[in-house]
């Protein structure tokens, strides 16, 4: 007899498994997408990678051309000031399951969603964070540890101790992230009270993030835990990323001429991409939070979660559930 994933998260969003995927800035497009969603999680499009609206628009159309399923668009809005609103136009226009926000200032993104039934999610990293998403009328949120890869709090708080914090601050869902990649990191954030996950560097490390360059995959397999290190520190922003000779130059920046002027063109999208899409891996970063110690392969996405639900199962079997 299978066994019952249902959650608040999975009644919310209409998906199988409360798994969702992160939004992973210039690799989050519609093929990953929809193998998340084809799998029975929730797939998502980064809208801030894609250079135009009419770009995001065209995303859109494939994704549904690959999935019958609910996907989501992410918007990292933290440093676009408001060239964001055409395309939150667009995923509301074509009637979006499910928007994510982080990085910024949530406020009129959930404003123009109110009138529709989109659902909405926001990225938070401590309990104030979640309580104003939840005031702002957040569908749920989700909270991510120190761990994490990508951009984090400031506040240095794991996931284990953050997110029962959020739980008990919050009566909306509350999604966990950071440092989870396998069915056991699952149980033990709905075990936190948490009601579904959100993974990023373990989907980057998937046959089905075909942007991911070789370069970037195989560091993220071949890297241990304390490969990782917090970039940006000094203007506010920090972020994990995959430590190599180019994130040290960041970190002597920071050292040495800690503002934004200094470090923008070090910490751009474009410095990313380089790695990330070009394979040059001296001469860019990549974003990777402390779960890439427990990467040892590249499964399709659909292998992932049929290895994750094993591995869930097992554990709720332990505890006597069916």
């Amino acid at each position: 007899m299978s066994m019952n994933w249902n959650t608040r998260i999975t009644e919310l969003l209409q998906i199988q498994y409360p798994i969702i995927q992160g939004g992973l800035a210039y690799l989050a497009y519609s093929d990953l997408a929809a193998a998340v969603s084809n799998a029975g999680g929730l797939g998502q499009i980064t809208a801030m990678s894609l250079p135009n609206a009419d770009a995001l628009l065209k995303e859109i159309q494939r994704v549904r051309t690959l999935t019958d399923k609910p996907f989501g668009v992410n918007f990292a809005i933290g440093m676009h000031g408001k060239d964001y609103m055409d395309r939150v136009q667009v995923a509301i226009d074509e009637q979006v399951p499910v928007v994510t926000i982080t990085g910024g200032n949530p406020t009129e993104i959930l404003e123009m969603l109110k009138p529709t039934d989109m659902k909405s999610l926001v990225l938070v990293s401590s309990r104030r964070q979640a309580q104003k998403a939840e005031q702002l009328g957040a569908s749920a949120v989700i909270v991510v540890g120190h761990e994490g890869g990508g951009h984090l709090g400031r506040d240095d708080v794991g996931t284990m101790v953050l997110v029962p914090q959020v739980v008990d601050a919050v009566q909306i869902p509350v999604v966990a992230s950071g440092g989870i990649g396998d069915g056991r990191g699952w149980m033990a954030a709905q075990a936190l009270g948490a009601e579904g996950i959100e993974m990023g560097t373990r989907f980057v490390a998937t046959q089905e993030c075909v942007d991911a360059s070789a370069s970037y995959k195989k560091a993220l397999v071949e890297s241990a835990e304390f490969d990782t290190t917090v970039i940006k520190r000094s203007i506010l922003a920090p972020a994990r990323v995959l430590q190599n000779e180019y994130t040290d130059k960041i970190l002597e920046i920071e050292r040495t001429s800690p503002t934004y002027e200094a470090l923008k063109d070090y910490i751009s999208g474009d410095a990313n991409k380089r790695w990330i899409h070009d394979d040059l891996k001296e001469e860019g970063l990549g974003w990777a939070g402390q779960v890439t110690g427990m990467i040892h392969d590249i499964p399709t996405v659909a292998e992932l979660f049929d290895r994750m639900v094993r591995e869930a199962e097992k554990i709720r079997g332990k505890w006597g559930h069916c």
